[in-house]
């Protein structure tokens, strides 16, 4: 089990984290799709948040990722789906007819970290969802 290393720390922070768009709706596809892609990694870069692994479902979104312990969960996942949110608005004007409240992501966030649930369970679960297993991660 490799650890990671900031300048006074070591740690070991796995979280399996799972959000969904509003209502649902199947619009993660294409050149959408991408861009939300590009701002996730992005958001992540800026924070030192590594991922692992992921997957962009048509409606959903999974990430394996390691969060270093100045931050909370609570913290990136508001940036990541609010920038995210932000941006894919302004980007994509024919988007507000669907999402009219301005809220791109439905509220919440599912979040699990590696246990009692190892490591490869959660990366074998990611992959059964993805239509390519690298699509979120480089």
């Amino acid at each position: 089990m490799p650890y990671d290393k900031g300048c006074h720390t070591v740690f070991h922070h796995r979280y399996h984290l799972v959000w969904i768009t509003k209502y649902r709706f199947k619009v993660l596809r294409g050149t959408i799709r991408e861009r939300i892609r590009e701002i996730i990694w992005q958001v992540c870069d800026e924070l030192g948040v590594t991922i692992i692994n992921g997957v962009l479902s048509s409606d959903h979104v999974h990430m394996f990722v390691s969060i270093p312990p100045h931050h909370a969960v609570s913290n990136v996942m508001r940036k990541v789906k609010g920038r995210s949110s932000r941006k894919i608005q302004m980007e994509y004007p024919e988007l507000r007819k669907r999402y009219w409240g301005r809220h791109f992501w439905a509220r919440g966030y599912f979040c699990s970290t590696s246990g009692l649930v190892t490591d490869d369970i959660i990366l074998q679960y990611i992959d059964k969802h993805a239509p390519k297993p690298t699509d979120v991660s480089r």
